[in-house]
């Protein structure tokens, strides 16, 4: 569909790439990344965000990984979803596969091994599209999202973050990253006039609670 801000596949659409992606790695981001789309779309719907673009939103952040698996590839998965939605012209939502691992605005944000996959160039334009682009309430919206979904469940934020430094450690940024996520929550409890948590209550509780 054509908004305003560009062109953004229609839901079936978005769901046939989504599902042709996922059938090239079926690893656990397939689920993340629906999680995070479901929570997206839950969210911009209680503040008056457009539901269709939130949900693809989260269901593309993480699509670079179709072409990044066991942690190699000819570039991160974060620069590979960005190209790969860049040619499809879907270059709004292109920008989420960029902007989700960043809300600080700092490439050092990143910690992990697939970064160093990117080539100069890549890192370069990375850096560039961090230094000059203003995150809009969709941008913020999947950052949040990113770290309240696991690929099992919606959960709170510091069981994710703690799951991420578990799995890849930490740097002088994270804790910055961290107090940007706790901030841009507090940004979506005021649109939605409550604590967003409370939409994901009986969720995040059996999450917390219950024993597998």
């Amino acid at each position: 569909m054509e908004t305003a801000i560009g062109i953004i596949p229609s839901r079936p659409e978005a769901e046939r790439i989504f599902q042709w992606a996922a059938a090239q790695n079926p690893e656990p981001w397939v689920n993340h990344c629906r999680i995070v789309a479901r929570a997206a779309e839950t969210i911009a719907n209680k503040c008056g965000l457009d539901t269709d673009r939130a949900y693809i939103s989260g269901l593309f952040h993480d699509i670079g990984y179709h072409a990044y698996k066991n942690g190699k590839g000819r570039s991160s998965h974060i620069y590979i979803g960005y190209e790969f939605l860049l040619e499809k012209g879907y270059g709004v939502i292109a920008q989420i596969c960029l902007s989700h691992s960043f809300p600080h605005q700092n490439i050092n944000e990143f910690f992990g091994s697939d970064l160093t996959q990117c080539s100069d160039k890549e890192i370069a334009h990375i850096n560039k599209f961090l230094s000059e682009t203003v995150f809009d309430d969709y941008d913020k919206l999947i950052q949040l999202c990113d770290c309240l979904g696991t690929a099992q469940s919606v959960c709170i934020l510091e069981q994710r973050m703690i799951n991420v430094v578990m799995r890849h450690g930490y740097n002088d940024f994270t804790f910055k990253k961290w107090d940007a996520i706790f901030a841009i929550k507090e940004y979506f409890d005021k649109k939605c006039g409550e604590n967003i948590y409370n939409l994901f209550l009986n969720e995040i509780t059996h999450n917390l609670f219950t024993t597998s």
